[in-house]
């Protein structure tokens, strides 16, 4: 590899033009403070614990008033006695706006592929009736999404409510619009993965 192009990076306010021998944006697997503007989301290695990880550890980004936030595919909560699941909860001080990358999203009724879902700040979610007690023994999941916190409320364009399918905020019901159980599997077919979508999902 030959020598890399300049970069400018900002330190203490200050723009600095530093002479690098490698590009900075071709490393693997990126940790630290320090992140290039393009990103591959496959490179992010995830960090798992004992118990529930809370968002800030699936952080990968962060702007003026934004963090962004990547849910690889992992393995979870290695406790015996570990609910793998994110528990119900309320952000007073963000809204969530998440993208569902790949995966089989079979814990979480109504999102597929493609959808991007929006919790409102202080709106309470969390995983739907009866997939914690499911969750129970799940030691890894597949799916990945993408979520950006904004600590701004969001505003809907006309086409975003176009697109809004008008069912996703009754997913939380026992019994949803369609008349059968809201329990989403978490054994059987698809991708079993109890993570339910990761945390808040």
């Amino acid at each position: 590899m030959g020598h890399s192009p300049d970069h400018t990076m900002i330190e203490a306010g200050r723009l600095m033009p530093p002479r690098c021998r490698l590009d900075p944006s071709e490393p693997v697997g990126w940790d630290g403070y320090l992140y290039p503007w393009t990103f591959s989301v496959h490179d992010f290695e995830p960090i798992t614990g004992r118990i529930h990880q809370p968002p800030p550890s699936h952080q990968t980004s962060q702007g003026r008033n934004f963090v962004i936030c990547s849910f690889c595919p992992r393995k979870l909560d290695f406790d015996p006695l570990a609910v793998p699941i994110p528990y119900h909860h309320s952000n007073l001080q963000s809204e969530e706006m998440i993208y569902y990358v790949s995966g089989k999203f079979g814990s979480r009724r109504g999102v597929d592929v493609g959808s991007i879902t929006l919790h409102p700040s202080g709106l309470p979610h969390g995983p739907q009736p009866g997939l914690a007690e499911k969750s129970i023994g799940t030691h890894e999941t597949h799916e990945l999404a993408v979520m950006c916190d904004t600590f701004y409320p969001l505003k809907l364009s006309a086409l975003a409510k176009e697109l809004d399918d008008g069912k996703y905020a009754y997913s939380w019901y026992e019994n949803a619009e369609d008349g059968d159980g809201a329990e989403a599997s978490v054994d059987g077919e698809g991708d079993a993965s109890g993570a339910g979508l990761t945390s808040h999902f």
